[in-house]
């Protein structure tokens, strides 16, 4: 069997209009192509019935993090507007954010936000394009103004106007799941998005076991490939949690011949990461597992995942499960027939 290692093996052309600029109008109303990964069969199906497809027995994983409404727009000293993306809280009123600016900012340089009402003082550049920043102490937290008047860190993908528009409320309730629960995340697991309370529940009804893990997705799973061997790309680290009463469920499920079904790709990485880490039963810490082919899935049976960009470690993950020419057939028949494709798009169960 060819191994498939470039990053151009994992390319694949996508007319603009079949990227998902907006949820559909129910979550489940979204399409689901279900593969079968030993034959290749396809089927087209909505997501309501993705209920047909489970069996008593079952144990299904879902990531149960919050996305944080963590992008901001601020001024420099002289008026420059500049984009804030808040990544991860680094002790009290100091973030490591992504900072979008048109004029090379500086170390000590003071930001405004809300009405120039809030300073901060960048204190050091950590990578590109991401600096540790201060602010200067008041009367409410970070996390109380995004809050308050931070917006959902959709990807650029996603068109939105500057001023907050009809989508902006729309996209506080619909870019995070209707079981998140732990705060953490700078973008949603989106295999998730499709799930409402009542498919939970009829899938429940079914025999099916429900187990929550949580992996607060971060720069590791959006940010892109870029060497021209895959496997040369380094993950950054993604903090993950894992209750012991998930994994006992997952070895009794193994043990009786019943199967896992991962919810994204997120999910998968938390289970993965444990099944690898079994001798030292590390049920929390931080995660930077890159899955690429060949790859050996330990805990993983079927695995529920949304259509993913080119060139991405979602991609690569999706084909270490299912085979490359599996997956890019997929897509190809996905795009003739008009499926919406990445965070607000629909979804592929591979079984």
């Amino acid at each position: 069997m060819e191994i498939y290692t470039k990053l151009s093996d994992y390319d694949y052309h996508l007319p603009k209009e079949l990227i998902a600029q907006q949820p559909p109008g129910n979550r489940d109303d979204s399409r689901l192509l279900v593969l079968y990964r030993n034959t290749g069969k396809i089927e087209h199906r909505k997501f309501y019935e993705i209920t047909d497809y489970f069996s008593p027995g079952d144990f299904l994983v879902l990531n149960d993090t919050k996305v944080l409404p963590a992008r901001l727009t601020g001024n420099r000293i002289g008026g420059a507007s500049i984009e804030l993306l808040f990544i991860e809280e680094r002790g009290e009123n100091r973030w490591k954010v992504l900072i979008k600016s048109n004029a090379k900012l500086k170390t000590g340089e003071e930001i405004y936000i809300s009405d120039n009402s809030i300073s901060a003082r960048l204190l050091d550049r950590t990578e590109a394009g991401a600096w540790l920043i201060e602010f200067n102490k008041n009367n409410t937290t970070v996390k109380e103004l995004l809050h308050r008047i931070g917006g959902m860190p959709l990807p650029p993908y996603i068109k939105r106007t500057k001023n907050k528009d009809a989508l902006f409320s729309l996209d506080r309730e619909r870019y995070q799941t209707v079981f998140a629960q732990k705060e953490g995340a700078i973008a949603a697991p989106t295999a998730g998005l499709h799930f409402t309370t009542d498919i939970l529940e009829k899938i429940q009804k079914r025999g099916v076991e429900i187990g929550f893990v949580t992996l607060h997705v971060g720069l590791g799973t959006f940010l892109p490939i870029k060497t021209d061997d895959i496997r040369d790309h380094l993950m950054h680290k993604e903090y993950y949690e894992c209750p012991e009463k998930i994994i006992q469920g997952i070895k009794r499920a193994k043990e009786q011949n019943r199967r896992v079904i991962a919810t994204g790709s997120t999910s998968c990485r938390v289970l993965e990461t444990i099944a690898r880490n079994s001798n030292s039963s590390q049920l929390c810490g931080w995660t930077n597992l890159f899955i690429y082919p060949p790859y050996n899935f330990q805990y993983v049976d079927v695995l529920l995942t949304n259509f993913h960009l080119p060139k991405t470690t979602l991609l690569v993950m999706a084909s270490a499960f299912a085979g490359r020419e599996n997956i890019l057939n997929a897509y190809e028949i996905a795009k003739n027939e008009g499926y919406r494709f990445f965070s607000y798009g629909d979804c592929m169960m591979i079984i």
